[in-house]
Formats: structure tokens, C-alpha cells, sequence
């Protein structure tokens, strides 16, 4: 990233300051990121990208934690921090934390009286602390998602000849069961999920007719971004499920879904993206059901 700007209105000084991220009074931290993302080099932005998607865990972990969840080093956090205008990370942590407590502050001001009680108590163990963060990003990817995204995909699957999900390591289970999915409903629906000949012969039969609708955890596998700009390059309809808003594959795409992954484990959570890809092949079902309903019972007597 370049260095920051010395005009001190376009810089972030530390937290808590009026005119710095973290204060409330201009731009908050995930904007300045945002604004600021096309300048990171290729590994700092893995560190902007993280910070946006998951800022309650950019607030309380420590530079060593979120550079593994970031995939990245601590050094680079730390010199992210530096060029964004902070000292080091302690400053951009402080403006992260102000940021998250008063998106909560305000979460909480919209709540009703009538809010359901806590899953577990206070003191969670670990087992618990997954599951209520489950929850918590089936909740917050529901609120969030898009409406006409959601509407806009399914009738693009309705509509194509043939769909082509990418998706590669942890994603390929994924794109295995949407395909699985769609193809209980009779659609044509091909996966690719590594650079092996035949997904790369799929790859190639990529035309205007196609949907590709391509899935990525964090930074998007070669492979995907391959699979997006093949099918810009013909014209075809992409999509994609994502829990990076900042993705390098969103330049790429006409519909995005977001999901939301936070997790105290050292994996990220795919409950939501679960969620997001049963209800889409339910909304696809929706649209025609007693059709859809033949051809499930077709497909089950093959």
C-alpha cells in the first residue's frame, strides 16, 4: 500500500480523535479501509479484506491471531496498520473496537423488549461459543442478504440451459451438494471444483448460455477467478456466494450474495452459506412446484 497521505483530512489518526475512524463523527474504520483498498498491495489486502468481514474478531484478537485467520503475517498487519496512517496495530485495533461497540450500541437501540434470551449462559465453553456463533452469522447473513440478489439468482438458474458451479477445497462440498440440489429438480448443472482436465474442458463450453455461479471463502482460489472472467469474456450470467465483500472476483460479477463466517475456531464458519444454498434451491423449487415435483419423482425413480 502507499504510504498515507500527510493531508491530515485523509488520514486516520488514532481512535477517539474527531475526523479518525473509530469516532463516529466522519468515516468509520471499514469505510477508510474501503476507500483505501485498491492502494494495499496483494497481501494487505487480505488483511483490509478480513477486517471488514469480521471486525468483532479484528477488535479482540491479537495481530499473531488475525494474521492467521487473514493468511498473512504478523508483520504485515502491523505494517497495514501503518500505512492506513496509525502507529501500529494497538491504534487501528482501537479504532476497530469503537467501531464495533457502537454498531452494537445501535443493533441494541433497534431491538424489541421482547428479544429471545441467550442460547447458553455467560460462561460458554468452547462446544458453545461455536454454536452461538453458528447462529449468530445465520442471523446476520438473513439480515443482510439482499432480496433482489436472492430473487435476481434464482431466476437466473430458472432461466439458463446450464449452470456451472466453482468452487474449489472447502467449497467443492459445497458446490457438490447446489449441484446435487438443482439437479433434483431436473436442471443441468455441471461443478468445478480443481484444474484437472475435465473441469477444465467445462471451463471451455462456458457460453452465453450459462449461468456460472462461483463460491470462495476469503481470498477466491485462481481457479474461480478463472471460471468469472471466461465467463465475462462470453457473455455468460455470473454469480457468486462469498463471505468477502471485498473479493477480487466481485469486479467480475453481475449478482453477489454475501454470507457471514465469524467463528472462535480455527476454521470459518460455513453454517450461512449451508443456509443460503438450501434456500436458493428451495426458492428455485418454489417457482413451479407441481413441476418441480414430477421431475423430483423422475429423478428418483432413474
Amino acid at each position: 500500500m502507499k504510504r498515507a497521505s500527510t493531508d491530515i483530512s485523509e488520514r486516520p489518526p488514532a481512535a477517539g480523535t474527531a475526523g479518525r475512524p473509530g469516532t463516529g463523527e466522519h468515516q468509520s474504520l471499514s469505510k477508510y479501509i474501503q476507500a483505501r483498498f485498491d492502494e494495499c498491495s496483494r497481501s494487505q489486502k487480505d488483511v483490509a479484506q478480513y477486517i471488514v468481514d469480521h471486525l468483532d474478531e479484528a477488535a479482540f484478537q491479537t495481530a499473531e491471531e488475525l494474521a492467521r485467520r487473514a493468511n498473512t503475517s504478523s508483520s504485515t498487519v502491523v505494517r497495514f496498520s501503518q500505512a492506513l496512517g496509525f502507529e501500529g496495530f494497538p491504534e487501528l485495533q482501537a479504532a476497530a473496537r469503537e467501531e464495533y461497540r457502537r454498531v452494537n450500541a445501535k443493533a441494541a437501540s433497534n431491538s424489541t423488549s421482547a428479544s429471545s434470551t441467550p442460547l447458553f449462559s455467560l460462561d460458554q465453553n468452547e462446544f458453545e461459543s461455536a454454536l452461538t456463533a453458528d447462529h449468530l452469522n445465520v442471523e446476520d447473513t438473513a439480515r443482510k442478504v439482499s432480496r433482489s440478489s436472492v430473487e435476481a439468482l434464482i431466476q437466473a438458474i430458472v432461466d439458463a440451459e446450464k449452470v456451472l458451479v466453482a468452487g474449489t477445497d472447502q467449497m467443492a462440498f459445497f458446490a457438490s451438494y447446489l449441484r446435487h440440489l438443482l439437479m433434483l429438480l431436473d436442471l443441468r448443472v455441471d461443478v468445478v471444483a480443481s484444474p484437472s482436465h475435465e473441469a477444465l474442458s467445462r471451463l471451455g463450453r462456458i457460453d452465453g448460455s450459462t449461468l456460472v455461479i462461483g463460491l470462495s471463502a476469503g481470498r477466491p482460489h485462481p481457479l474461480v477467478v478463472r471460471a468469472m472472467k471466461l465467463a465475462r469474456h462470453r457473455d455468460a450470467r455470473t454469480a457468486a456466494i462469498t463471505d468477502a465483500t471485498l473479493s477480487e472476483v466481485a469486479k467480475l460479477l453481475k449478482i453477489k450474495l454475501y454470507y457471514s463466517s465469524n467463528s472462535p475456531a480455527y476454521v470459518r464458519s460455513h453454517t450461512a452459506l449451508l443456509s443460503i444454498i438450501q434456500a436458493l434451491a428451495y426458492g428455485v423449487y418454489a417457482q413451479d412446484t407441481a413441476q418441480y415435483d414430477d421431475r423430483i419423482k423422475a429423478f428418483r425413480l432413474k
